[in-house]
């Protein structure tokens, strides 16, 4: 029962009153510690956030998310196109995918936003597109790289459908989560008429600003990975990325293999650091060669021990992936993924595996085959998904990523 004031207690009016000048009361008290923290730091007046109004600019002669650092979040999402879509439909699809893109990458609501205040976070937003075999096909291309397909059997694999192959692929990329989430739920909305996700793969590595630019990710088994790339911006990286030499709808883009590898975590505990760094042929600490002192030293294959081994075992993940051919060479950009763990195991995570190259066959097969025939970290590693689209070229304004195609 609600009690009046003559009878000593409070009425409800009373304590709403009271609340609320309360919750006033503590209002104007942290923003009046806000603005003591603000004037202290020297941050009276400043932008909210340099990693959140951070772009990348969406138009552009080769589609971003390739070129670019790679972002703490990415999201990859493989489509299955609809029985009816035409080439018209692809060229519909792409048109409204594309202004999708671009403006949500500026940090604008796409139309028809329905969350537009989720969209003014760019933080270093990309979006790239990928073409699957069924949709070069159903576009009705005259020619196609003859590697665009799935990739050939290897014996370590363990593929699984629900993680593989796909007909169209979208690729988000940025430093806030919530910017990858709305981005993806807009361009899915704007897709459906045309094709039903087939599978998603979320990855993450650091956070944005909590290692110094340029630093080399590291795998949920501690190691660094990826630390042989081409440097971005550089006639290398173009020889090893960019197709120059295929189909003339694919000048300017790139092959694109993305697996999924499962990562046995409970096995890797059991294995002492003297053990790992043997199995990897790296040191842990540093990322360098068993060899040398810094990460990018380049490994002796020839050096060994006092009793006659090799330093860095013949069947070391490094020596097995590093090829004497400077034509096998690929650029990587990784991301960690942690599922939910089942049963006794404490988790259930691993590494979604991306390489850009401009021939997949002459590139990156050749390198696959070596690990697979041998390396001693196929003992806690395991393929389940497997995935090779074309990567079209980028487009100006008022175009629209895969013009060249449909």
């Amino acid at each position: 029962m609600t009690r009046g004031s003559a009878g000593g207690g409070f009425s409800r009016r009373q304590l709403l009153i009271g609340g609320a000048a309360a919750a006033g009361a503590g209002a104007a008290t942290a923003l009046g510690a806000e603005a003591a923290w603000r004037a202290a730091t020297g941050s009276e007046g400043s932008s909210a956030t340099t990693v959140g109004d951070a772009v990348v600019p969406f138009h552009g002669e080769h589609q971003a998310g390739i070129e670019t650092p790679a972002q703490a979040h990415a999201l990859f999402v493989a489509l299955d196109l609809h029985e009816a879509v035409d080439v018209a439909a692809l060229r519909r699809l792409m048109r409204i995918v594309s202004d999708d893109a671009a403006r949500l990458t500026r940090g604008e609501p796409a139309l028809a936003d329905s969350e537009p205040e989720l969209a003014l976070v760019p933080a270093r937003l990309t979006v790239t597109f990928g073409f699957g075999s069924a949709f070069v096909a159903r576009a009705g291309a005259t020619a196609s790289p003859t590697w665009l397909r799935p990739l050939p059997a290897f014996t370590v694999d363990r593929l699984q459908p629900a993680w593989s192959d796909g007909d169209l692929l979208i690729q988000l990329g940025a430093d806030d989560p919530v910017t990858v989430a709305h981005a993806a739920r807009m361009l899915l909305k704007d897709a459906r008429a045309f094709g039903s996700v087939r599978w998603s793969q979320r990855g993450f590595r650091r956070a944005a600003g909590t290692e110094a630019s340029g630093t080399t990710m590291r795998n949920l088994f501690g190691q660094v990975d990826g630390t042989v790339n081409p440097e971005p911006g550089s006639a290398d990286f173009a020889d090893v990325v960019w197709v120059g030499d295929g189909p003339r709808w694919l000048d300017g883009g790139t092959g694109m293999v993305l697996r999924r590898v499962a990562m046995d975590l409970d096995g890797w505990d059991r294995v002492d650091r003297p053990g790992r760094e043997f199995a990897i042929g790296r040191r842990l600490d540093t990322g360098a060669p068993l060899t040398g002192e810094a990460e990018r030293d380049d490994p002796d294959f020839e050096a060994v021990t006092e009793l006659g081994f090799p330093v860095i075992s013949e069947v070391s993940h490094l020596r097995r992936a590093r090829s004497d051919d400077p034509r096998e060479r690929i650029l990587r950009r990784g991301y960690n993924y942690d599922d939910a763990p089942a049963g006794a195991s404490v988790s259930d995570a691993g590494l979604i595996f991306v390489s850009y190259q401009a021939d997949v066959d002459r590139q990156f097969v050749p390198i696959q085959r070596r690990l697979d025939e041998v390396d001693l970290l196929n003992q806690w590693t395991a393929p389940i998904g497997s995935a090779v689209f074309a990567i079209p070229p980028g487009c100006d304004e008022g175009g629209y990523i895969g013009e060249t195609l449909v």
